[in-house]
């Protein structure tokens, strides 16, 4: 008898057979003690954290596809995963399960059966990311890895004002980090806000896709801009340059957010507080 499969077009993904299940999966993580998401020769990674605590729960090898790599020092709120496994389990069970198997700084916060015409990377609409700065005079203890730290004053209104000539669909050549191996430089960013609230300096954009380390680097102009270094309209210039040697700074790590993954509605995945958590009682969703 032949086994009846469904392919999937992702390298990393196996073929799916008719015993197989597709989850997708909602994890939480503080980057700070891991090398990236993606798995590492070197070093810790999510990843491999993620895949060896699902593994355990299925009791087989569990691989897993995400719906944006973060690099080293990057969180997650909401990172979007899916993952394929025969194990007849609870979707409490892979929860719990997981959860009592990954280190204390990652947290699978929900599991949902879809089916495998889903993709955490292909099918996703959109991704939103959440830059978080604070702003003043002596550096954090608390939140130290979770937030970037800038002593001198920031006009989060011109720093604002700046961002709005990003929106919109661009080549981002000044934005995009020298070794970025994406075939194209044009992203199409839909929502792009910086707002303050007390010390804390937000940086809030989402678009189709991400160039590596674009946020950070879009953070970094901003932040010129916004303590005096540089003029509003210096943001127009390195944009338009195209040229990455022209674009400043690439800001730190700590302060980066993976905050949303957007699909389609039919796939009826859970959307939830966008975080980070520090911040829920402050920014709208």
């Amino acid at each position: 008898m032949v086994k009846e499969v469904t392919l999937v077009s992702d390298s990393t993904s196996q073929p799916v057979d008719s015993d197989t299940q597709r989850y997708a999966a909602s994890v939480e993580y503080d980057g700070s003690p891991f090398l990236g998401w993606q798995t590492q020769k070197h070093g810790p990674s999510v990843q491999a954290a993620v895949e060896a605590a699902l593994s355990k729960v299925a009791n087989h090898p569990v691989s897993v596809v995400c719906a944006g790599r973060t690099d080293t020092g990057v969180h997650a709120s909401n990172q979007i995963i899916h993952f394929d496994s025969p194990a007849d389990r609870s979707l409490r069970g892979w929860v719990f399960g997981a959860n009592s198997n990954l280190p204390p700084q990652v947290a699978v916060r929900w599991v949902k059966p879809v089916s495998t015409e889903f993709h955490a990377r292909f099918r996703a609409d959109y991704r939103r990311y959440r830059y978080v700065i604070y702003n003043a005079p002596v550096r954090p203890a608390a939140l130290a890895k979770g937030v970037t730290w800038n002593y001198r004053p920031l006009d989060a209104e011109k720093m604002h004002e700046a961002a709005q000539c990003l929106v919109g669909e661009h080549d981002f050549t000044s934005f995009r980090a020298i070794g970025c191996q994406a075939k194209t430089p044009c992203r199409n960013i839909t929502h792009l806000t910086v707002k303050r609230y007390g010390e804390l300096v937000v940086i809030d954009v989402q678009a189709n896709a991400f160039l590596h380390h674009m946020v950070r680097n879009i953070a970094g102009v901003l932040m010129a801009i916004g303590c005096g270094k540089r003029p509003v309209n210096w943001i127009q210039e390195v944009l338009a340059v195209q040229d990455r040697t022209q674009g400043g700074v690439t800001a730190p790590p700590y302060g980066l957010y993976f905050v949303d993954v957007g699909y389609p509605e039919h796939f009826g995945l859970e959307r939830g507080a966008l975080g980070p958590y520090f911040l829920s009682a402050l920014l709208p969703e």
